[in-house]
């Protein structure tokens, strides 16, 4: 059975920011959101919860740092000590909680560009000054069938930044929208400098779930010693299982510093954790993996369609495809759509992608495509943006 549902079943039952963004006769693969159905173990959870009226505020249990230990040591190798472990309401929070913890007001905080386009937004709302230190891009053309990825780290970049008085990196590990997944000699070498420097490093880990099969995810606070000692991870079962709105994250830490950190956050700060949103995520790590391998299994088959077939869709566009999640990150710089082709896409194709420029300088002329959804939707698609690239010329 699919794990993915008709995006026509979607629309008419749901009321989420993918499906009511746009008008019925735009396809909406804009947003980090799966047109998939919950996982059953998931289901149950969550209905039980409301049966029994378990809606408050959430608890002070152990259930879920339990069960993300025991899903990070089976599935990474990463021993992670539930005891540093807090949750709260989503990884936006999280981060914004963290920097407030490490940095000072106007201090300087490096991200690594194209990069999720909240990333500005945590920085300053934490009272930070944003530095850019854009990764560094492949060489050559893009191989859509070459998954090794080819961007990497700016280390020396960063190593300036540091020697100008950055202290703090957020990092996005996979990186969001490459799908790249950092291998564990630059997440090392990214620990040591950050340890050479007494700076802190904040890893947002939410797609790491979402790593396919021909990559391997190392956790940051897993890549050597120095690490544990000079990160935090920020994770969640949403991306992975399609849970955003139900709202719980998790902070991890390794080290009696980031211990610091979050004993000194308010309160409220865990507090306001969704209670459902844990009790979705408990069941999730704990009992999700069967369902989480079918949708990898569909994911990577959709993977593979845009690597064969986006090519004619679109002439002249590029990808390569990411090593993990369901997002695809197109080069549509050859062709005669501007620095920001989905604004152009959504009213000649009817396709809505998220707009390459909000992910920096660098996705000028580039859009992000959701692949998260059935087969069919994504060939439906392929070809409107196969017509709008036949019309325009």
């Amino acid at each position: 059975m699919s794990v993915m549902v008709s995006l026509f079943d979607a629309r008419r039952t749901r009321t989420s920011e993918k499906y009511t963004a746009y008008p019925p006769d735009v396809l909406p693969m804009f947003v980090a959101e799966m047109d998939s159905m919950l996982a059953e173990p998931v289901r149950e959870a969550l209905a039980a919860a409301v049966s029994a009226g378990d809606t408050g505020y959430v608890g002070h249990g152990r259930a879920l740092p339990e069960a993300f230990a025991d899903f990070a040591g089976d599935r990474w190798g990463w021993q992670v000590d539930p005891d540093l472990v807090r949750t709260t309401t989503d990884v936006s929070v999280a981060a914004v909680e963290t920097l407030r913890r490490v940095i000072e007001p106007g201090d300087q905080v490096v991200i690594m560009p194209p990069v999720y386009p909240p990333f500005w937004d945590y920085v300053t709302e934490a009272g930070g000054s944003v530095t850019e230190v854009p990764l560094l891009p492949p060489e050559g053309p893009a191989d859509p069938f070459d998954t090794t990825a080819g961007w990497q780290i700016d280390l020396d970049g960063i190593g300036r930044a540091f020697a100008e008085g950055a202290r703090t990196v957020l990092l996005c590990n996979p990186h969001n929208p490459l799908g790249l997944v950092h291998d564990r000699d630059s997440l090392a070498a990214l620990a040591r400098l950050a340890a050479e420097w007494d700076a802190v490093v904040i890893a947002d880990e939410i797609h790491a779930p979402l790593t396919h099969a021909d990559a391997t995810f190392t956790p940051f606070l897993d890549s050597c010693p120095e690490a544990a000692a000079v990160g935090v991870a920020l994770t969640s079962a949403s991306k992975a299982w399609n849970l955003a709105g139900t709202k719980c994250a998790l902070m991890v830490g390794a080290s009696d510093r980031a211990r610091a950190w979050f004993d000194g956050m308010p309160a409220e700060v865990v507090e306001r954790t969704g209670i459902l949103g844990y009790t979705a995520s408990v069941a999730a790590f704990s009992e999700g993996g069967p369902w989480l391998a079918s949708l990898l299994a569909e994911l990577a088959a959709n993977r593979r369609i845009l690597a064969e077939e986006l090519g004619d869709a679109l002439p002249g566009a590029e990808h390569r495809q990411p090593q993990a999640s369901y997002l695809s990150w197109i080069d549509l710089r050859a062709l005669p759509w501007g620095e920001d082709p989905a604004a152009v896409l959504v009213e000649q194709a009817k396709v809505a992608l998220a707009s390459g420029p909000a992910f920096g300088r660098q996705g000028r002329g580039f859009a992000r495509l959701n692949f998260g959804c059935s087969e069919e939707t994504l060939r439906e698609g392929l070809s409107r943006l196969r017509d709008a690239s036949t019309a325009r010329n």
